[in-house]
């Protein structure tokens, strides 16, 4: 799922991971709302027993776990592309997201999208997500490996071109480094605060 908004950035990873799919297995929708009536076909995706939906939350399931106990091995999983903002709104505004199990990734892994700065030091792209996802299911660690080296690619192509690397939030909060100033909002300073204190947000 791709929020519209970010459709037409050039960063979004989303290209390199349908260019490195088969195209029956990679299947990319376009916007913020869906539905039954609108969307059938994704409709009978979410109701399968074997779909999953990757986001993370206190519902979530680790999904290494997940996939030892289940009774039907996941066939499909859908994995929702944005900003953490966009991603948000599109998972909890849409009840057909309430169908499919849902479940996160537990990995030490930091991102190798050095070229954009992430929330924290553990948030990944969508790319290197459904790497992830996709290399547990098919218990195939050569998934991850093969699906990261556009990216990897890209990164070193962009910083050779003058491109810089990019911290994470986290990181430049904690060390002094942040640019901006503070912000007045009680929410966002709150939620700086978080960052600078390692707590999950």
């Amino acid at each position: 799922m791709q929020g519209t908004a970010t459709e037409n950035k050039v960063l979004r990873t989303v290209p390199l991971l349908a260019a490195c799919l088969p195209q029956d297995k990679c299947k990319v929708k376009i916007g913020r709302r869906f539905s039954e009536e609108r969307d059938p076909e994704l409709s009978t995706v979410c109701r399968k027993s074997g779909t999953l939906i990757l986001y993370p939350g206190a519902e979530a399931a680790n999904l290494e776990e997940f996939i030892l106990d289940s009774p039907v091995y996941p066939s499909t999983i859908i994995i929702i592309d944005g900003t953490w903002s966009q991603a948000k709104d599109i998972f909890y505004k849409n009840s057909l997201f309430r169908h499919p199990k849902q479940v996160q990734l537990k990995t030490s892994i930091s991102s190798q999208y050095v070229i954009r700065m992430q929330p924290t030091n553990r948030c990944l792209s969508t790319l290197e997500c459904a790497a992830v996802a996709l290399s547990i299911l098919e218990k195939n660690n050569y998934i991850q490996e093969t699906l990261l080296r556009p990216l990897q690619a890209l990164c070193s192509f962009q910083l050779q071109h003058g491109a810089q690397i990019r911290l994470s939030k986290e990181h430049l909060l904690k060390n002094g480094l942040y640019p901006k100033p503070m912000p007045k909002n009680k929410r966002k300073l709150r939620k700086m605060e978080l960052l600078m204190n390692s707590v999950k947000i």
